[in-house]
């Protein structure tokens, strides 16, 4: 049998060890409690503005003269005369004398040529009247028809023939002598000269290069879907009488001219694959117009962007080209939850998208990025993340004061 004394101590040794886990226990500080998390993921959005919208196809060009022109001398000589005017950058009217072949041999031409011609015209008066005389007498001769011979009518035609000959030989004198004058063929301005006082010239010499002032053009170059983008009706063929913006520089300032389209060259380039369109700009030098001093002509030569007008859509806005996937976008809708918006895109304009339906006025347009979107998940804006910053600042002084109080107490 066990005695007294192997039962107690087991007792005891137990008790003590319940006391000692009872004092450790409450040595033991509880569990702090933490606050909740707002895991709401916090977005950036931008507000859509729908409005009227006007489709521009952008192009580039040269501003070109419509005409230019060649002058070649067309017959020889010394030249004896030359306007001031007649230089490089130098504007000249229509018909208006840039230089002046010595005329004089041409002068004695044509007078040479008219005494021919008034010796041929006397000789056919003297044929015809000798002619009457010759039917005169054959009446009074004899009953029977005369010859063509007896009548002179041979002799007749051959003096009619010289006639026309003298006139024309007139007419080519004069206008060889004509041809002694440089006169430029419309309003222009001078691109080069390739003569001087006392020059010696041939026939086909060049004598200088004009250009017209008149109307300057530009080559658009447009790419064949963009074509699609341009006023078509029953009256007109694509593009054409569309307006066009040209936008280039002038003494270091960006300036804009107004142009329109006049006509396309009707062909695919077989190098750049592009359609070519033609501006027009009328009187770009400014010479005739009576506008505001302030105006700035459009210099042959400049490098200019256009802006070819389209035609309009009512309702239309840009979006991002990176926020558009599969013709959705993610919207915050009022209730502050993500929404898949369908659009339909008319075109792409740069890093931009043209959309005509599926986003309305005032619409919250998503452009931060979400690791896991899901349609209808609680978003939250960017601009209340200081209100959520603010109540965790608040719930940290909270645990704080608990902490405290927890240790005052003990």
């Amino acid at each position: 049998m066990a005695t007294k004394k192997q039962i107690i101590i087991p007792i005891v040794i137990l008790a003590a060890g319940i006391a000692a886990m009872a004092v450790f226990s409450s040595m033991k500080k509880p569990p702090e409690e933490k606050a909740e998390v707002d895991n709401t993921p916090i977005v950036a959005v931008s507000e859509i503005t729908v409005a009227p919208m006007t489709l521009e196809v952008s192009s580039y060009g040269i501003a070109k003269p419509k005409y230019e022109t060649e002058l070649i001398a067309q017959v020889n000589g010394e030249i004896v005369e030359l306007s001031d005017t007649f230089l490089r950058g130098g504007f000249v009217k229509k018909n208006q004398l840039l230089a002046r072949i010595d005329p004089n041999d041409y002068q004695a031409a044509l007078i040479d040529a008219q005494a021919s011609m008034a010796t041929a015209r006397a000789a056919l008066e003297k044929e015809v009247a000798q002619g009457k005389v010759a039917e005169r007498e054959w009446k009074q001769i004899t009953d029977t028809s005369p010859t063509e011979l007896s009548l002179r009518k041979p002799q007749l035609a051959q003096e009619l023939a010289r006639v026309k000959a003298a006139q024309a030989s007139v007419l080519r004198a004069e206008r060889n002598l004509e041809r002694t004058e440089i006169r430029a063929p419309y309003d222009a301005m001078i691109n080069s000269r390739n003569i001087g006082l006392g020059s010696y010239v041939g026939v086909g010499t060049k004598i200088g290069h004009v250009l017209g002032t008149a109307t300057a053009e530009i080559r658009l170059p447009v790419a064949d879907n963009q074509l699609a983008f341009l006023v078509k009706t029953e009256s007109t063929k694509q593009g054409v009488n569309a307006p066009v913006k040209l936008i280039g520089t002038y003494a270091g300032q960006d300036i804009e001219w107004q142009a329109i389209i006049t006509r396309s060259e009707g062909v695919i380039d077989s190098k750049s694959r592009m359609s070519y369109l033609v501006a027009e700009i009328n009187d770009p030098y400014l010479l005739n117009s009576s506008s505001d001093s302030s105006d700035v002509p459009l210099r042959f030569g400049s490098y200019v962007n256009a802006k070819i007008m389209g035609y309009d859509i009512s309702q239309a806005t840009l979006v991002p080209r990176y926020l558009v996937v599969k013709n959705k976008v993610a919207i915050l809708d009022s209730e502050s939850k993500l929404h898949y918006a369908v659009i339909d895109i008319v075109r792409q304009q740069g890093s931009n998208v043209v959309v005509a339906n599926g986003l309305q006025d005032g619409d919250q347009l998503i452009v931060s990025a979400l690791d896991y979107p899901v349609d209808g998940m609680k978003l939250a804006l960017a601009n209340d993340e200081s209100k959520l910053e603010e109540k965790d600042v608040e719930t940290e002084q909270g645990d704080s004061q608990m902490a405290s109080n927890k240790k005052s107490g003990e």
